[in-house]
């Protein structure tokens, strides 16, 4: 008998175009083949000067990671289901989905295992749904905004801010927009924190086939939010990586090496795995320059990503491929940005000498003594005329 959180997802699947296939156990490959992630990011030459360590990036995805596996071990924190579901035992089995995205954030490479983006970082898991990356939300791209009271989404984000995240990864779009995730969102931001969020697989589905675009997802789509899509080896984008103006920058999703539950290995596509990529890259800025906000990380991704598009911007892989080191660089100089200095008031252009302001304006002696002659004659013509009547 299928659970309703499995009809959801399945339904899901349908209306995204993506299904259970972008996660494949297959045995992940070794060498050189297996960093072909790391290197599309430059993420080794990144390490020199950033790895990570200090910053707690927020997976909120489906179900919980396997902690035991050797990358992730005492690097990943469980946090509380924030669905509100009671699960059984099979449920609450460590999932594939997560697991993955945590190695590919943080996983340290132990025993020649798989490396994350950022090998010294924290990952926060809080399970916001039961479906898998890359399989979103319930409801269909067409029906009613949601608007409610509160959501597992906004819940999680809340959660991360007050356990000092610094990076939040979205991995699990959904369509439709919700004010209070919005909400959740703008105070995340205010307070520096910097939100990823995969734009989904529905790249093959039936309306993007027919319209040439895609359905835009949530959170992806909300201002402030690095919407990510996917990338092969090539650096073009996946058939499945959903193309609109929500998309910012993009990373590898295509087979990207990963570690899963129980210790094996295996390889991941689309765009949730390089959502988590993107945030991998964040933490390490993060770490370096805690103070730079979202909107000066955004920019030093956006203005490094490579190659540009020859338009400088396109809605497949939005401004480029994710270069971990040349943000960082940029980052650096970014840092420099602050708020306006004040401005001496003879501060003024050339050599000369400052020009005398126009004076202020004020009461004209001339024109006062004019206008008392005029009304003390009125008065006294006035009282004259007043006179002379009496007297008749």
């Amino acid at each position: 008998m299928l659970r309703p959180a499995s009809v959801c997802a399945a339904l899901t699947a349908v209306l995204l175009g993506t299904g259970p296939a972008a996660w494949a156990a297959a045995p992940a490959p070794g060498g050189e083949d297996g960093q072909w992630a790391l290197h599309a990011v430059n993420a080794a030459a990144a390490w020199k000067v950033s790895k990570g360590a200090g910053v707690t990036v927020a997976l909120l995805g489906g179900g919980q990671p396997d902690t035991g596996v050797p990358e992730l071990s005492g690097r990943v924190e469980r946090g509380p289901d924030m669905t509100g579901t009671t699960f059984d035992d099979e449920t609450m089995r460590p999932g594939d989905d997560v697991t993955a995205l945590a190695s590919v954030i943080a996983g340290n490479g132990r025993g020649g295992g798989i490396s994350g983006v950022a090998p010294q970082a924290r990952v926060l898991s809080l399970p916001v749904t039961a479906a898998g990356p890359g399989q979103g939300g319930s409801a269909g791209p067409e029906g009613p905004a949601r608007e409610t009271q509160d959501s597992p989404l906004a819940r999680g984000i809340r959660y991360a801010i007050g356990r000092g995240a610094k990076v939040i990864c979205l991995p699990v779009p959904a369509y439709g927009v919700d004010r209070v995730e919005r909400d959740a969102i703008s105070s995340a931001l205010a307070r520096g924190v910097v939100l990823v969020a995969a734009v989904g697989d529905a790249g093959r589905s039936p309306y993007a086939r027919q319209n040439g675009t895609s359905y835009w997802a949530f959170p992806a789509g909300y201002p402030g939010v690095v919407g990510v899509a996917a990338v092969d080896r090539r650096g073009a984008k996946t058939a499945g990586s959903s193309d609109n103006l929500s998309v910012l920058v993009a990373a590898p999703g295509d087979r990207v090496p990963v570690a899963l539950a129980g210790g094996r290995h295996g390889t991941v596509s689309g765009t949730g795995v390089a959502s988590a990529i993107v945030a991998g890259t964040i933490a390490l800025i993060k770490a370096k320059y805690p103070d730079l906000p979202p909107e000066l990380v955004s920019r030093a991704l956006t203005s490094t990503s490579r190659p540009h598009p020859s338009s400088g911007y396109d809605d497949k892989v939005g401004f480029g491929v994710v270069d971990a080191a040349a943000a960082l660089r940029k980052a650096g100089e970014l840092t420099g940005y602050g708020p306006a200095s004040a401005v001496r008031d003879d501060a003024h252009f050339g050599k000369g000498p400052v020009s005398q302001g126009p004076a202020r304006p004020g009461p004209d002696p001339v024109r006062l003594w004019i206008y008392g002659i005029a009304v003390l004659l009125g008065i006294g013509g006035f009282c004259a005329a007043a006179v002379a009547l009496i007297r008749r």
